[in-house]
């Protein structure tokens, strides 16, 4: 869950930036303040539509796809991706306040939209480890337990071999069979 809204927000605000961006580039463009609403139905669209879109659009071609040249694959590959973006800005233009007159203003937004998803796909990946270091360290010292690659804490000397064993199980959820095997694998 926090996954998806660390996704959601992170996402949501980069696609303001590129509608705002796409409104101030784009001739035949009105984006202002509907941005706001746009990107919720942009963000939507890409966590949801996008990857369907692409799924049954590539089952399509991939019927045909014996047929074609390797240079003829990608350019049928990079048609898809285009379709799938124009599809989706069609529908942020239709469900929101964004108005787009003229044939540019069609066809030029889904190609800043891909150079936009080509620069998130770069920042997210970056992001998401970010947010999950933050994450496993907040979560480490809600829990009280230590975080990954942190100095275990001293524990009492008093106790068994079994205790010992039981301690180390808790870090790392593994036993010490489980252990063993691992480093024997190298």
């Amino acid at each position: 869950m926090k996954n998806g809204i660390v996704r959601f927000a992170a996402l949501y605000v980069f696609t303001v930036v590129v509608l705002l961006l796409i409104g101030w580039l784009s001739p035949g463009v009105s984006v202002g303040f509907n941005a706001l609403w746009a990107s919720v139905i942009l963000t939507l669209a890409s966590l949801f539509l996008k990857p369907l879109l692409t799924r049954v659009f590539r089952a399509a071609a991939a019927k045909s796809a014996g047929s074609r040249t390797p240079v003829g694959e990608k350019v049928v590959q990079y048609v898809l991706v285009y379709l799938v973006e124009l599809i989706i800005w069609i529908a942020v233009v239709w469900l929101s306040g964004v108005r787009a007159s003229g044939f540019w203003s069609y066809v030029l937004p889904p190609l800043f939209l891909l150079l936009g998803w080509v620069i998130y796909d770069r920042v997210d990946d970056r992001l998401r480890a970010k947010a999950g270091e933050i994450y496993d360290t907040v979560q480490a010292r809600v829990s009280g337990s230590r975080a990954p690659g942190a100095p275990q804490a001293t524990a009492p000397t008093t106790g068994s071999r079994a205790t010992a064993d039981a301690r180390e199980e808790l870090h790392d959820g593994l036993t010490a069979e489980q252990r063993r095997m691992l480093d024997e694998l190298g």
